[in-house]
């Protein structure tokens, strides 16, 4: 308890009552006074450690629940809709984000005890935060306090950090993140391809030829990842951007919705108003006065 204490202690004082992202390289730290709202976002390959409060994440058909003490791995970009479940001015939720590179996973893997690629693999995972992660995650939000530390001290601690993972309870899902050959890396082009192109109409046979494997197989690699089919996540995608649109540039609700790919417009406030509970000119005035917190937190 005392590391996690010092982490949410750590994390409070630097992210000064507020989100911030990038405060070392890669690494996201938030204290967030209240619950929020259900906010769509898209999730990056990370590690997020909860030090207090407590959020749900909803991955597809799945609800991932997780609370101070627990930490949870993200192995591919993921669309999800989540919210903070416990806050409050007295006990803020308290969580910092890690960024998990490929390339540094791949490079520890070769100092495992064991290469084996493991028999399957999901996006999203929660366990409970042991001391040996604990330790390191708190003497990297110590360098805050000492700047002049942090290049040449930070890398190592990353490195220490991804470790533990490897090597701990969910070290499948973090060897998949580093194995180039592997499935989930095919799946991941796949993924980034639909990131980069969601707009566009998309055959699955198509992403399946990019990914190098049979339609079948790639459906069942990518459903085993995302919890969703490759038109649901298109369409999750699809609504994450037109939600952004609408809570920072636009009110013309018809061409936001034509901008992300719709081409209808009952069609697109049909969906929208199914993910999100409101329909999308209600929904981004809600926002706003909200002032789009539950957009931003890890």
């Amino acid at each position: 308890m005392e590391l996690l204490d010092e982490l949410r202690e750590l994390i409070m004082r630097h992210a000064d009552g507020g989100i911030r992202r990038g405060i070392l390289d890669g690494v996201g730290i938030a204290a967030v006074p209240r619950t929020t709202d259900p906010a769509a976002s898209v999730l990056e390959p990370s590690l997020t450690i909860v030090a207090q409060g407590a959020k749900r994440t909803s991955l597809g058909d799945r609800d991932y629940d997780y609370t101070e003490g627990q930490y949870v791995v993200t192995s591919v970009d993921l669309p999800v809709n989540g919210f903070v479940l416990s806050a409050s001015e007295e006990k803020p939720f308290v969580v910092m984000s890690v960024a998990l590179r490929p390339g540094l996973i791949a490079s520890l893997l070769l100092d495992t005890n064991s290469l084996a690629r493991p028999t399957g693999f999901t996006g999203l995972v929660v366990s409970t935060a042991p001391p040996e992660l604990l330790d390191p995650a708190v003497r990297l939000l110590r360098l805050l306090d000492h700047p002049a530390d942090i290049a040449a001290l930070a890398p190592g601690i990353e490195r220490e950090i991804v470790w533990r993972l490897l090597t701990g309870e969910q070290a499948a899902i973090m060897r998949q993140i580093g194995l180039a050959d592997g499935s989930l890396a095919h799946v991941s082009r796949a993924i980034r391809w639909l990131r980069e192109h969601y707009a566009e109409p998309v055959l699955v046979e198509d992403l399946a030829e990019q990914a190098g494997m049979s339609s079948a197989t790639f459906h069942r690699h990518f459903r085993a990842a995302t919890s969703m089919t490759p038109i649901q996540f298109q369409k999750q995608l699809r609504l994450s951007e037109a939600r952004r649109l609408l809570l920072t540039a636009s009110d013309d609700v018809a061409g936001v919705g034509y901008t992300v790919g719709y081409g209808s417009a009952s069609q697109f406030s049909r969906e929208y108003r199914r993910s999100f509970g409101r329909p999308p000119a209600l929904d981004a005035n809600t926002l706003r006065a909200a002032g789009g917190l539950a957009q931003s937190v890890p």
